[in-house]
């Protein structure tokens, strides 16, 4: 394996690592066809070598970029976890946007607000970012169309809503499992996002209606009611990796939800670790809602990775 650069992100506190140089082309006509090919060992190799330990963790995030489906986009992009690739990502799509401005790939002008219009195995979002004497303030992610896709569905401890967000997204109330989005209740919240998404394993609502390969629960957001208009959630996604971040697709999703219950304000939505994202319906259309969530993303670093070929751990391990 050749060396592997990357340039590291935080948003809102979660990690958001991009790959620069070191990966294999990823063959396909659309991004979606490109996150399949993605599985093939010499393409996938990278993906566990940056997010397993000891270069990554169980909570590690990231992505490759790859051609945009045409030339109405300035990226493309496959999101990658610990477990494999997801299809969308808010919080990825936020960190892109600054990135994509601070890196002069889209020109911006220093005062004013820029698109950065990226394609995603959802669809094709935007990230719109605010720029002022020539930094980044603050970057507002418009989404996909979000809709909901059942309530009330029966789960071990009580009741899922579902709703895409260009995922799939269960939703539940943290109190109703006897629960609260605190840190000092987080390996309870696994178990019960885990649990959670074991039953919802081949549910009728959980099927994409137009595209199999968006199906399937993607992962499960406990919310707390804080106030009118604030919550504060945690998302339990893949297989038990927790979003520090308030979810950025998982936030579309719960606009969705709380759209459909008549909430026309700006839900302000917190963290488990206390930094926020806040959200708003821009559109209802078509059935469902196009959502903007606006948030920030700030660098935290560069990488130049290897693998040595005598090293007997490989692309690493996980422990959870």
């Amino acid at each position: 394996m050749s060396e592997v650069r990357t340039v590291d992100y935080h948003t809102a506190g979660e990690p958001f690592r991009i790959v620069l140089s070191g990966v294999p082309e990823i063959p396909g006509a659309t991004v979606l066809d490109r996150r399949e090919a993605a599985a093939a060992p010499a393409i996938d190799r990278v993906r566990r070598l940056l997010c397993h330990e000891p270069r990554g963790h169980a909570d590690m995030y990231g992505c490759f970029l790859v051609p945009p489906d045409d030339d109405g986009a300035h990226l493309g992009v496959l999101f990658w976890h610990k477990d494999g690739y997801s299809t969308a990502c808010g919080h990825g799509t936020i960190a892109l946007g600054v990135h994509a401005v601070e890196r002069g790939l889209v020109e911006a002008a220093p005062d004013g607000e820029t698109d950065v219009v990226i394609d995603v195995p959802s669809g094709r979002v935007t990230a719109r970012v605010r720029c002022s004497g020539g930094r980044v303030e603050e970057v507002t992610f418009r989404n996909v169309l979000s809709y909901v896709l059942a309530r009330r569905v029966p789960v071990p401890g009580g009741h899922a809503d579902l709703a895409y967000g260009g995922a799939i997204y269960a939703s539940v109330r943290a109190a109703d499992f006897g629960l609260a989005v605190e840190p000092a209740r987080l390996g309870e919240l696994i178990a019960a996002g885990r649990a959670v998404k074991a039953a919802l394993a081949g549910h009728p609502a959980t099927r994409h209606p137009d595209d199999e390969r968006l199906s399937g629960v993607y992962g499960v957001i406990f919310h707390d009611e804080l106030g009118p208009g604030r919550q504060r959630n945690v998302t339990v996604f893949a297989d038990g990796e927790v979003d520090r971040s308030p979810c950025g697709s998982g936030t579309a999703a719960r606009l969705a939800l709380l759209h459909e219950e008549g909430f026309t304000g700006t839900l302000t939505h917190e963290s488990i670790v206390g930094s926020v994202f806040s959200g708003r319906v821009a559109e209802a259309r078509d059935g469902g809602v196009i959502p903007e969530i606006a948030g920030m993303a700030y660098r935290t670093g560069e990488h130049r990775f290897i693998l040595d070929p005598r090293d007997p751990l490989g692309t690493g391990f996980t422990l959870r």
